[in-house]
């Protein structure tokens, strides 16, 4: 029977993890790490892409 009741506690603990808080307010808050993030990914392909363009130049043979 305690088992039974852990179960259902733990049960009842993921239902109010899982709860969604909506927010609008917090979603334009959050652009501007979004943007910084978008915008340190394409630093890394365009850092990724010179790399590659620089090794075929020095490697490749004519």
């Amino acid at each position: 029977m305690n088992f039974l009741a852990s179960l259902l506690s733990a049960a009842q603990s993921a239902d109010k993890a899982l709860e969604i808080d909506f927010q609008p307010a917090r979603f334009l808050d959050m652009l501007q790490y979004m943007g910084k993030g978008m915008l340190v990914i394409f630093v890394i392909i365009g850092v990724i892409i010179l790399a590659t363009l620089l090794i075929n130049k020095l490697f490749s043979k004519k």
